[in-house]
């Protein structure tokens, strides 16, 4: 693919820039705040091996008085790492300030940041270095002395919840607690320190505040409003390990990304946890699925890549595609289709129905010769209290998301053509300082489970994309 000119002046429409370090990183003067999509492994011999933790990863997730102040507005660019992997942020911790990348995740609620006496799941074994928090270097920590235990479907977070100044794109929140683990297992990799939650509050293991909800509650916002466009890079040719990625606000909506009205269907307020709605309809092919009833809501999740959903919404899917079959072994749960079919699948959760693009439907080849693709749609057990349906990248790659706190609800917009001018376009990758926070606020305290362990969760896109599969 030919590198477009275009790409510069679309990423100076909002300047400001992070170079990718595995090291921490101390803070200077500035506002912009990075994310980084994380790499993944998509050449080899573990492909379902992978398919398997994926698939499991979702199973597990699913399983289960402020100061005044002024209200403001943030943003991060993003990178794209490894064609579409998981995004993942940067945010500064401490007094003095340190930046941390971090996966930004709107399917869980826990910060949390491996601990510089990490004793497992801190040393890369390929030589590469975890960045961790030392909270001797940091003149506001506080330890409570309260355990944190996060648990995954292929690994775990543990250690003790703190508390110290946080600080993304511009906001700070004094007292934010987190947990800061000296037990990782199977989740991080450089430059990964941790993970950030950007769903409800009932959702966190201790019950602790999101540093999210902690600023919209404070009124710190100028609008109650967060937002997500995320590129698309696996149909581009020549892709390069990092890529532009899209941005992530808090507080505003990027008018320059999207087109049209926002139309936003509200969360429930009696599953206020996940950021849930009902979806209404599914066509394939132009063929019309409706889920059944009880398997409705869907879990709108920038931490998932795929999408999943009930085992016979999902076999209807492929039944609409000509020679598509289940996968087995490690591709269990998974439906295999000729890669030279192409597939339009739109998706309505009560409002307009939303085109999935037939590259994002079409998320990797298998390398056996077949000619035979994994499609984006996987099957998930369905269970009481939780979604059915569990929309991730694949879908949000082809609209704006906005996620807003009141009322709470979930919003799309169609992308603008400044929007999707990013897709597949080489430029440099963008980078920021972080500096004084334009707005603060103070978390008011924690409220702690009787069940220390917390709820059951799992972030399937941390994993590696095993070998075995290729992207188009």
């Amino acid at each position: 693919m030919m590198r477009a000119m275009t790409s510069l002046s679309v990423y100076l429409l909002v300047l400001s820039v992070l170079s990718v370090n595995c090291e921490p990183i101390p803070i200077s003067s500035g506002t912009t705040i990075p994310i980084v999509r994380r790499s993944r492994d998509r050449t080899g011999a573990n492909s379902e091996d992978w398919a398997q933790r994926n698939r499991n990863h979702v199973i597990s997730k699913y399983a289960g008085g402020n100061d005044r102040v002024r209200r403001g507005s943030g943003m991060n660019l993003l990178t794209n790492q490894a064609v579409d992997g998981d995004y993942f942020g940067t945010i500064a911790v401490g007094t003095p300030p340190i930046a941390y990348n971090v996966i930004l995740d709107t399917g869980s609620s826990d910060l949390w940041i491996a601990s510089s006496s990490c004793t497992i799941g801190c040393t890369d074994p390929e030589g590469g270095v975890i960045p961790t928090f030392n909270s001797h270097l940091s003149s506001t920590f506080k330890n409570t002395g309260n355990s944190f235990n996060v648990h995954y479907g292929s690994g775990a977070a543990s250690g003790v919840t703190v508390q110290d100044v946080v600080q993304m794109a511009g906001f700070q929140v004094k007292n934010q607690a987190f947990g800061l683990c000296d037990q990782v297992q199977g989740i991080l990799s450089p430059p990964l320190s941790g993970l950030m939650g950007l769903a409800w509050s009932g959702l966190a293991s201790q019950l602790t505040t999101p540093f999210w909800q902690t600023l919209a509650s404070a009124n710190a916002w100028s609008e109650p409003v967060m937002s997500f466009q995320l590129t698309r890079f696996n149909n581009a040719t020549n892709v390069e390990s990092l890529e532009p990625g899209g941005q992530f606000t808090m507080g505003f909506l990027n008018q320059s990304l999207y087109t049209g009205m926002i139309d936003y269907q509200n969360v429930p307020s009696d599953r206020l946890l996940y950021w849930t709605i009902p979806m209404t309809s599914l066509t394939v092919q132009g063929k019309m699925i409706s889920p059944s009833p009880g398997e409705q809501y869907a879990a709108i999740d920038t931490g998932t890549t795929l999408i999943g959903g009930p085992p016979d919404a999902v076999s209807q899917i492929y039944a609409n595609i000509p020679g598509s079959e289940p996968g087995t072994g490690g591709y269990t749960g998974y439906y295999l289709y000729p890669c030279s079919t192409k597939v339009n699948v739109t998706i309505s959760f009560g409002g307009p129905a939303w085109p999935i693009s037939s590259a994002d439907f079409q998320h990797a080849a298998l390398q056996d010769g077949s000619g035979k693709c994994i499609g984006a749609f996987f099957q998930i057990p369905t269970g009481t209290g939780v979604p059915s349906w569990i929309i991730g990248d694949s879908f949000l790659k082809n609209v704006y998301s906005v996620f807003r706190f009141s009322p709470p609800s979930v919003g799309f917009a169609a992308l603008s053509s400044v929007a999707t001018g990013m897709n597949g376009v080489q430029a440099p990758i963008p980078t920021a300082t972080i500096g004084e926070p334009g707005t603060a606020v103070t978390a008011t305290g924690i409220s702690l489970r009787n069940d220390a362990s917390g709820p059951s969760i799992g972030v399937w896109s941390l994993l590696p994309f095993g070998s075995g599969i290729e992207t188009n």
